[in-house]
């Protein structure tokens, strides 16, 4: 063999194995472009929806926590237990109040008492003076002797004025002490349920007037029940009391129930620390009987779920019908559009200096790119409402023309306009080649 041939064993065999490969995966012999998956502009309705999770609990739900310290000595209620408005529900022991009471009731007969004792002095001080005032008009007794008479009768009258401040003092502390001893027994504020029992009868509680005391027991309104969820910030501004749910709860499985958004928080709810705060505020999302009636037992008024059951709600903001859409992936944004951008903002006011040219090169357009004859066509749209899959396209576009979707970085980064552009092969068509 001579040198030649062997030469061109040398480069030719592993230049025929590199263009075999090169076949196989489609870097030759292919049209020539960027791969992209397609979709179709269609007319649907789309719902604009925000998505939370949260806990089921009474529309109505009271906490009751004592307003004296003592132990319990009468608890006639159970857990679940309904009662009607007035019902007795704890009674504590009363023996130190009934004690303050006597103490303080007899501080008001003693303080009436020496009310009754100061006014007969002032009556017997004001006849002392009477007597030597007559005395003193006639020159019988000095001015020393009367002014010692008038102070007598000046001060017979304080004496009486504070009798009378001290027996309301008395008073006042009496009727503290009967309030207090009224409050040892709870009466239901309203009817309901008892939905929650924290006491027992023999334990004590911790309370006082100023401020909250042990929480005994909860009685709640078990017929109207709703969701607290937590909205995220960016999501809040466009929710509105009365719009409209679809509640999934845990414990029923493969059912939903319709809802309506009744109370907005007007302030946040933050969580975290620094960096990891997170900001979201609560809302409340009634769940309507008519969507659980079929699974209400017995005809029972009461409501199937249970406080503190796990619930995901999707509530509908918004809702457009008969729209055009595109897949929200096919929507990007770019700074510059070219005769595109140029086109959309026809209409609006021209600027003149050169700030205001640099500014409109770098305003960032909302763009999809559209499918044609093998090309990228940028095109500048303007969108609504969108859903989980879809979004509004108000304009730039028309029905049934073909958008670029995908792949994400191709679309969102690499794709310009005018570049050439094929579909996207499955592994069966690779195969067949």
């Amino acid at each position: 063999m001579n040198k030649t041939l062997k030469y061109a064993l040398f480069i030719g065999v592993p230049l025929i194995i590199l263009l075999i490969a090169a076949k196989k995966m489609g870097w030759i012999g292919s049209e020539e472009g960027m791969e992209v998956e397609t979709g179709r502009v269609k007319t649907i309705d789309i719902v604009e929806t925000v998505i939370a999770s949260g806990k089921i609990q009474p529309e109505v739900e009271v906490k009751i926590s004592s307003e004296v310290s003592g132990e319990i000595i009468e608890l006639p209620i159970e857990e679940g237990q309904k009662v009607e408005k007035g019902d007795l529900l704890v009674r504590i022991n009363p023996d130190i109040y009934q004690a303050a009471v006597s103490r303080s009731q007899a501080s008001v007969n003693s303080a009436r008492s020496a009310v009754n004792t100061a006014q007969a002095q002032l009556v017997e001080a004001e006849k002392t003076f009477n007597r030597n005032r007559k005395l003193y008009d006639q020159k019988v007794i000095s001015d020393a002797e009367f002014e010692a008479f008038q102070r007598g009768y000046d001060v017979a009258k304080l004496n009486v004025e504070s009798a009378q401040f001290q027996l309301q003092s008395a008073i006042a502390t009496s009727n503290e002490a009967r309030d207090n001893l009224s409050r040892t027994t709870i009466y239901a504020p309203q009817a309901g349920t008892i939905s929650m029992l924290n006491a027992e009868v023999g334990e004590r509680v911790v309370g006082t007037a100023q401020m909250s005391g042990t929480e005994i027991l909860r009685i709640a309104n078990l017929e109207n029940m709703e969701v607290l969820v937590e909205v995220n910030e960016n999501d809040i501004i466009r929710v509105s009391e009365s719009d409209t749910a679809l509640i999934e709860v845990d414990a029923y499985l493969d059912k939903e129930f319709r809802g309506v958004v009744t109370e907005i928080a007007n302030s946040a709810k933050i969580e975290g620390f620094s960096t990891d705060q997170v900001t979201n505020f609560e809302v409340k999302v009634r769940i309507l009987k008519s969507s659980y009636e079929d699974i209400v037992k017995d005809n029972s008024s009461r409501s199937p779920f249970r406080p503190g059951m796990t619930a995901s709600v999707e509530i509908r903001t918004k809702q457009r019908n008969g729209v055009l859409a595109v897949p929200i992936e096919a929507v990007t944004t770019r700074s510059d559009t070219s005769s595109q951008a140029k086109s959309y903002n026809i209409g609006r006011s021209k600027k003149t200096t050169d700030d205001a040219a640099t500014e409109e090169e770098e305003e960032e357009h909302e763009v999809v790119f559209l499918f044609e004859e093998g090309k990228a066509r940028l095109q500048v749209v303007k969108t609504g409402v969108q859903d989980d899959e879809y979004i509004e396209v108000r304009s730039g576009l028309e029905k049934d023309q073909e958008v670029i979707t995908g792949p994400y970085s191709t679309v969102s980064k690499k794709l310009v306009n005018g570049e050439r552009v094929i579909h996207k092969r499955t592994t069966t068509d690779k195969d067949k080649d």
